[in-house]
């Protein structure tokens, strides 16, 4: 048998050792740990590279579409537009399910956070939801408000009469063009408007939350890996906003108001996080409460977008449907688009 003595001992050992563990947890909450990858010196020159490597790549991403109409084989016409689309939305659904969702569940599960509320209910789950269905009523609401505004403005010509109207004005100036478009595709050019301002305000919301994280960080480890995996994160989810942008057919100001705010947001969100990184805890309560919380509400936003508005409205399309081997190839697209995000996960 033991020794009593022996087990008073080992007792008293394990009794140190959790109030060691404990007391450690606890002081993590509030302070940022002290290992050999803290160094804010070299931190803030990894984020300034950071502030112009992403804003460049996410201008490249978001303005490749929007040029495309000047190279045939990627215009919006062409089968290679629909399926680099299908790969952009692939990567913005991995966004959604593989960065921010599972973001959003290790903060608010954080040990950092009180049992009650926070670990007796899965509150990203809820915010994620409650975002999908505020999204789909906004994406709803918005498509009859644009819709009923569109009517009362523009006539649309009734059935029969484009043909006649398009041919007096050939007939009346041979240098006069008049594109008359027909309700379908009012009412469709309507859809992509909604479609790209609604994915836009997403993507700007949860690039701020991830911009102000790794400028609040000074871990230079993790921010060598974020560097890379933002870069490839921005120039791809640009080039799917970049696509709705283009569909959309916005003026050029329109157009170049959307590139500057989503090439900006994660750079700006950077350039805050080193403003209050002095001041600025991310696993104090108040931070990790905000910033989970965001982080579900936008991965409920992009997770909809994704399936909804450009993948269930490409593939159920009639130009994907009447073609299994379109299909196929933008089966892949989105595979490889998603299936690149997960593997991303892994560093960032």
């Amino acid at each position: 048998m033991a020794n009593p003595v022996t087990k008073q001992k080992l007792i008293s050992i394990v009794f140190i050792l959790i109030t060691l563990f404990t007391s450690q947890a606890l002081a993590d909450c509030e302070t940022e740990s002290t290992n050999s990858c803290n160094n804010k010196e070299k931190a803030l020159s990894l984020k300034i590279i950071a502030i112009f490597s992403i804003l460049v790549t996410s201008m490249i991403g978001v303005c490749l579409p929007l040029v495309s109409r000047s190279v045939p084989a990627l215009s919006p016409d062409g089968n290679l537009f629909v399926i680099v689309k299908c790969f952009a939305a692939g990567i913005i659904l991995g966004t959604g399910f593989m960065h921010v969702l599972p973001d959003s569940f290790d903060m608010l599960w954080s040990d950092c956070l009180q049992e009650k509320p926070w670990h007796e209910f899965p509150f990203s789950g809820f915010a994620a939801m409650i975002s999908a269905v505020v999204t789909m009523m906004v994406d709803s609401l918005a498509t009859s408000y644009y819709t009923q505004k569109g009517k009362k403005g523009v006539i649309i010509p009734a059935e029969g009469e484009v043909g006649d109207q398009e041919m007096g004005a050939v007939h009346a100036g041979h240098h006069h063009h008049y594109q008359v478009k027909t309700e379908g595709e009012e009412s469709q050019l309507l859809r992509y408007r909604v479609i790209a301002m609604v994915l836009e305000l997403g993507i700007v919301v949860h690039s701020i939350v991830i911009g102000l994280a790794m400028g609040s960080s000074n871990n230079t480890c993790s921010i060598k890996g974020l560097v890379a995996a933002l870069c490839f994160h921005q120039m791809f989810e640009g080039m799917g906003l970049g696509g709705c942008i283009l569909q959309a057919e916005y003026k050029f100001v329109k157009k170049a108001i959307m590139v500057f705010f989503f090439s900006i947001t994660t750079p700006l969100g950077i350039a805050i996080g080193i403003a209050m990184s002095s001041n600025y805890k991310e696993n104090s309560p108040k931070a990790l409460i905000t910033v989970g919380l965001l982080n579900g509400s936008s991965a409920g936003l992009l997770i909809y977008m994704a399936l909804v508005d450009l993948l269930a409205a490409d593939f159920m399309s009639r130009r994907m449907q009447g073609s299994i081997k379109l299909q196929l190839k933008s089966y892949v697209a989105v595979f490889l688009g998603a299936g690149g995000m997960s593997l991303m996960a892994k560093w960032a």
